[in-house]
């Protein structure tokens, strides 16, 4: 976090965090998600543990470090890893032979990104979901809804919120529905 702007948070999500956001994702079928942001993999594992054995998995990591750390902890035919930025969602699933995603899990902060690269990785997300699809963001509880919630509003049809405080720090979920 002190080397890179970009790790939102000294510390892995908690499971309970995990659980009670992946209760959001129909996990009896084929999926595509694709996940902002994988740091380690906490969220990664649990995914894989869960999803069918015909679903993908596209994983956007900014940080070089943690993108190596994926490559070496995870050998899943169903994972893809990228070294990337997630404004290129939509390129990447075309690299992977997919048109859209069922999911996009998110756990980049926003705060810290410019407000027009905010603006343009919401609006890829929304038009690389399928209809129905959902955008799981989650980020540090104390933050204003202008770095996420506000964009999210501005594309999606649907956006709800809720507290996670069974983490550290306690977080802010979305769920945007497209």
């Amino acid at each position: 976090m002190l080397r890179d702007k970009h790790v939102a948070s000294f510390t892995p999500t908690s499971g309970f965090a995990i659980e009670k956001i992946c209760r959001k994702i129909n996990f009896n079928k084929r999926n595509v998600i694709v996940e902002y942001g994988p740091g380690t993999g906490v969220f990664t594992r649990y995914l894989l543990a869960h999803s069918t054995p015909d679903s993908i998995l596209i994983l956007i990591e900014r940080n070089e470090d943690f993108a190596h750390i994926m490559q070496e902890t995870f050998q899943d035919p169903r994972l893809f890893i990228f070294h990337e930025s997630a404004e290129n969602v939509e390129q990447l699933l075309l690299y992977c032979n997919e048109q859209q995603a069922d999911y996009i899990v998110s756990g980049i902060p926003f705060s810290f990104l410019p407000r027009p690269l905010r603006e343009l990785i919401v609006r890829n997300s929304y038009r690389c979901l399928k209809e129905g699809g959902m955008f799981l963001g989650y980020q540090t509880f104390f933050q204003i809804d202008r770095f996420l919630k506000d964009h999210l509003d501005c594309d999606f049809d649907k956006v709800e919120t809720e507290i996670c405080v069974l983490n550290v720090p306690p977080l802010k979920i979305f769920e945007a529905v497209k």
